[in-house]
């Protein structure tokens, strides 16, 4: 059996893709997205071994230091950076290595992160 925990936040933000095909030339463009964004961490008991309030918190502390312009980060980036903030003593909360991590635009079209397993 392996169980997990899941935690979901969202955050207003703006970003580009400066080489963009010609058929979608606007995400050449800064553009405002809701990103929406999925960790999934694994515990080893049902008690939890990390106390999802405690790791949301982690999480939207780290998307409030972030900002609101992402430049050129896509979501794979995203996802990986969120990764490297969750395992970081810099923010509060219990530094986890999440299983994966899924963030969505407009939570529409996104993709998932998958760090181990």
């Amino acid at each position: 059996m392996k169980m997990f925990i899941i935690v979901k936040a969202q955050k207003e933000a703006l970003h580009q893709w400066p080489e963009a095909p010609e058929e979608v030339l606007f995400l050449r463009n800064l553009h405002r997205h809701i990103f929406y964004i999925e960790v999934k961490v694994p515990v080893s008991h049902e008690e939890r071994d990390v106390e999802f309030i405690l790791l949301k918190r982690k999480l939207e502390e780290f998307l409030n230091y972030i900002g609101m312009n992402l430049g050129q980060m896509s979501c794979e980036s995203f996802a990986i950076r969120i990764y490297g903030a969750l395992r970081s003593e810099k923010f509060s909360g219990p530094c986890v290595t999440a299983h994966s991590i899924k963030v969505f635009e407009d939570n529409e079209n996104g993709a998932e992160v998958v760090f181990d397993g």
